[in-house]
């Protein structure tokens, strides 16, 4: 079966994928390529439509997908994205990720501790404002602190305009800035989840690899003012699935992409930023399981975090993998020979961009001599105790 998948990401993106070919891209939802989409696929999203999608999709925690399936603020997520919630509603007597959870009224529903859903209600331009007070003599620290402080001022202005959260978005290494207006939801309940052993069958807790014959899905609710959610914007079900050749489009929050990274930036993350995450891994891989392995209720509290740590520590083998090929590493130097090439084929390019890949090689040079110490401190897989990274973002 050939199904065209096109991705949508808003806060929330677009971008393509398929079984058997792709058409490659990812776009904020604000910014999507419309002459491609009605050209090459006849596909004109139309402004109702685009914020449809976008209000129907749902931020959990800090960055897992999930999407509004109801007017009554249902939503649909996958289990290992929810599984945090379902570990902090279980206890000695009630151990949900074993055994599973399903309420039969709303009344059953379970309340999660600390739980928070986001959704995108509307994406405003703002680069012009954060980069209105820089000026060329300005030095690279004080350019930051610049936008820094209108940054604040304008999430400040929006807070009290919209009584939305906001959250100013720093798109291709500082050439836009949006401004990001949430709907947050902090009342959040437990509606269904399957067993772990079903979720989790076959062992494979990310969606890396193919094939997946598992029940990785759970429902959650939104709630306000004790009451479940309005939420009219809602994607709906399909009992028959896409067809063969369907364009199918996938909304939701994914991570950034680093496709821009010069070379000397992908040396830096195969030599030393890649290497200490696997080594953070791999040290609490081990302790977690001495850990797990005390008495049953030390496994259930621990499980939780260690499925996500060794899905993390596949991952950055996954990354490390790719940055050791020779074929993928010789095709980024390539491209970047032709960039520079290009750049330095034209007098006045020369001048404004000449000194660019220089300039970043001698900050990471920079950047080697003291970034071990800074990732023990700063990188949440080095895993110190929860009071230093408060301490850490006072300062």
């Amino acid at each position: 079966m050939r199904i065209r998948m096109l991705t949508a990401v808003g806060g929330t993106l677009l971008s393509f994928a398929a079984t058997t070919f792709a058409d490659e891209g990812m776009w904020p939802l604000n910014h999507l390529p419309r002459e491609q989409l009605e050209s090459k696929y006849s596909f004109e999203p139309s402004d109702a439509w685009v914020d449809h999608v976008r209000r129907s999709c749902v931020r959990v925690g800090a960055g897992g997908s999930a999407s509004f399936v109801s007017p009554d603020g249902l939503l649909m997520t996958n289990h290992h994205v929810a599984s945090d919630y379902i570990s902090d509603l279980s206890d000695e007597t009630h151990d949900y990720m074993k055994n599973g959870f399903y309420a039969a009224t709303r009344e059953d529903e379970l309340k999660i501790p600390n739980a928070e859903l986001n959704v995108l209600m509307s994406i405003e331009p703002v680069t012009d404002k954060v980069n209105a007070k820089v000026t060329p003599d300005l030095s690279p620290s004080e350019a930051q602190a610049a936008r820094k402080k209108a940054k604040a001022e304008i999430e400040k202005e929006a807070k009290e305009r919209t009584g939305l959260t906001p959250e100013i978005v720093e798109l291709y290494h500082g050439a836009r800035f949006d401004l990001y207006l949430y709907k947050r939801y902090t009342d959040v309940r437990l509606v269904f989840a399957p067993e772990s052993a079903i979720a989790f069958f076959g062992g494979d807790l990310e969606n890396f690899e193919y094939p997946r014959y598992n029940l990785d899905i759970t429902f959650l609710r939104a709630y306000e003012d004790g009451q479940p959610a309005k939420t009219p914007d809602y994607l709906k079900w399909s009992t028959t699935g896409p067809k063969d050749g369907e364009m199918t489009l996938i909304a939701g929050h994914p991570g950034r992409t680093q496709r821009l990274f010069t070379v000397e930036h992908l040396t830096f993350l195969r030599d030393v930023h890649v290497p200490l995450i696997l080594n953070a891994y791999n040290q609490r891989e081990v302790a977690l399981n001495q850990f797990c392995g005390r008495s049953p209720e030390h496994k259930r509290i621990g499980t939780d975090d260690l499925f996500g740590i060794q899905n993390g520590r596949k991952a950055y083998n996954g990354i490390l993998e790719g940055l050791i090929d020779r074929q993928l590493m010789g095709t980024k130097e390539a491209s970047q020979e032709a960039l520079v090439k290009f750049i330095n084929g034209d007098p006045a390019r020369k001048k404004k961009y000449g000194s660019a890949h220089a300039e970043l090689a001698r900050a990471l040079e920079q950047y080697r001599s003291y970034y071990p110490e800074y990732f023990l401190l700063a990188n949440r897989r080095s895993s110190l105790c929860q009071q230093l990274s408060i301490a850490l973002k006072l300062v």
